[in-house]
């Protein structure tokens, strides 16, 4: 490694190495809250200093209030100190996403994130009103979601400009897929960025982003630290050698199949969770998907030979 060392580090209010935490099921589809504490504590003990919980790859669409608080919880509990629980508080209804950030705040959870609504494409002035209204109902860091593939409606420049005014808002996930106008709106709010996309978390990286959220994490949070120890180090060769290593498995859980999906596979294989159901409309990998995916993993030493 070079001897440089960065004189000037990104603030992290959410941490450096964030995963986007799947919500393990019984094969019955009821919550499995002991398997999701043996995920959470993996995940910290393998490098994440912090976790999402009920995002989208949380299945937050098809889970419900008293489960969502209930799984906050237990993962705090588990995880104490060693790495911040951040919760997902997305809807399209405004009082919906309100009551969900407050349930968080109240379960323990120490920032949320909040994703543009969805589905019903409203306008810039709803967007930030839908925002600042979550932000203003709770007293924790919020981390704004920009994910328009998703959503349908992408958080607009003046739109952010207003929000980074927020005494809450204090970073975005980015999952545009924008990377030069996610540099250019990172230098002029001032906000902390981090990256959406597993594909592009070194690219956001080396360009002085806060950090990543990921759902490769599931496999690969040691890599994720490594390669931004490496970006704080100066030495982008070595990160970039490490974003290399991940791109097999970020093509086998992101590429093929859906992403929440391919990732709760992956700790099945590993082992960490009982089942790999999940609720509909979402439906298990297939036979073929998880063959692949499983190659793969054997290749990095994830699973046993």
């Amino acid at each position: 490694m070079t001897e440089q060392i960065a004189t000037h580090l990104p603030s992290r209010t959410f941490g450096s190495v964030s995963t986007a935490m799947v919500t393990p099921f019984h094969a019955d589809g009821s919550i499995d809250i002991d398997s999701a504490i043996r995920v959470a504590v993996r995940l910290v003990d393998d490098g994440c200093d912090a976790l999402v919980l009920n995002g989208t790859t949380g299945e937050s669409p098809t889970t419900h209030q008293p489960e969502k608080d209930d799984l906050v919880r237990a993962v705090v509990d588990a995880v104490g100190d060693r790495a911040m629980v951040i919760g997902g508080a997305g809807s399209n209804d405004t009082a919906h996403a309100v009551r969900i950030a407050q349930g968080a705040e109240r379960s323990g959870a120490r920032g949320v994130l909040v994703v543009s609504p969805y589905y019903n494409r409203p306008s810039q002035e709803g967007v930030y009103r839908h925002i600042k209204a979550v932000a203003d109902a709770v007293d924790v860091p919020v981390l704004l979601y920009d994910i328009p593939g998703r959503t349908g409606v992408a958080i607009g420049d003046d739109t952010l400009d207003r929000l980074a005014e927020h005494p809450r808002i204090l970073g975005v996930k980015d999952a545009t897929g924008n990377v030069p106008a996610g540099f250019e709106r990172m230098a002029r709010t001032g906000l902390e960025y981090y990256s959406g996309d597993d594909g592009l978390n070194f690219d956001w990286l080396a360009h002085g982003a806060s950090g990543v959220v990921s759902v490769v994490g599931h496999v690969a949070a040691g890599a994720y630290a490594e390669m931004v120890r490496e970006v704080d180090a100066g030495d982008l060769p070595g990160a970039r050698e490490v974003a290399a290593r991940m791109r097999p498995l970020v093509a086998a859980i992101m590429g093929g199949g859906q992403g929440a999906v391919m990732a709760k596979a992956a700790v099945y294989l590993q082992g960490l969770i009982e089942s790999p159901a999940v609720r509909l409309p979402l439906v298990e990998a297939s036979p073929a998907e998880v063959a692949v995916l499983a190659q793969t993993l054997r290749e990095h030493a994830l699973i046993p030979a």
